[in-house]
């Protein structure tokens, strides 16, 4: 799978911003992301805090495929 430009520390600085009062739009026009993967993030990591997310890294590490 293709690895993120973004960390999940920017993933949530990103919807911060948009819990702040930014708009939606305006965010990924900055950030250079689409409205989907937004919405994508949103579903993900809304309501995370950054140690929560932090939390969540080695358990998805723990995913790979292997084989080939």
């Amino acid at each position: 799978m293709r690895q993120s430009r973004f960390t999940e520390e920017q993933i949530i600085g990103v919807l911060k911003q948009a819990e702040a009062g930014m708009k939606t739009a305006e965010i990924c026009r900055q950030q250079g992301i689409s409205s989907a993967t937004y919405y994508k993030w949103k579903a993900k990591y809304g309501g995370l805090e950054v140690s929560e997310a932090r939390r969540l890294r080695p358990a998805a590490a723990g995913k790979t495929r292997i084989g080939g």
